[in-house]
């Protein structure tokens, strides 16, 4: 028998949270699946009132870095996300007109019944320490999966946010 994941809410911590998608599938493989993504995390951290500290949105994984919502926990807030992102990456794409070029985009994959897998792992952050080594752990995520030379080569990750706000 598994082990129960115990989640430890009301105390205020950061989460960083990591999830897959349905059988660590690359559901968002292609940039337009990850910039959906990005849209309906925004859209679902207004909505919800959490504080977004950092992602980084992968082919077939998220780590997310955020506080709890003003309602509710963060479980909830991740059910919210994964279904909202499942509508948006179902959706058929809308006819092109004859005038404009067909653009392939990666195959649905319509055998998937889920976006995401149920179970996620969650860590509560606690520490000054323990937050920049989550950040950087996640923002260093798609240098050591060889997709980019340096972080901020990845448009999908809160990389650049931590760039900017660095002294000159």
């Amino acid at each position: 028998m598994r082990n129960r994941l115990q989640r430890l809410y009301g105390r205020g911590d950061l989460h960083f949270i990591t999830f897959s998608c349905y059988r660590r599938r690359p559901l968002l493989g292609t940039p337009r699946a990850r910039h959906h993504f990005v849209k309906i995390l925004d859209q679902v951290r207004s909505r919800h009132h959490i504080q977004l500290i950092g992602y980084v949105v992968m082919p077939e994984h998220v780590h997310l870095l955020l506080s709890e919502p003003e309602r509710g926990n963060p479980s909830k807030v991740l059910q919210v996300l994964k279904q909202g992102v499942s509508r948006a990456l179902r959706k058929r794409p809308r006819k092109s007109s004859t005038v404009q070029l067909t653009l392939r985009f990666a195959p649905a994959q319509p055998d998937a019944p889920a976006f995401g897998q149920r179970r996620f792992y969650d860590f509560n952050v606690w520490s000054e320490k323990k937050l920049k080594e989550k950040l950087d752990y996640m923002h260093r995520n798609p240098v050591e999966r060889k997709l980019v030379l340096h972080p901020k080569d990845w448009a999908w990750s809160s990389w650049s946010h931590y760039e900017r706000e660095r002294p000159a």
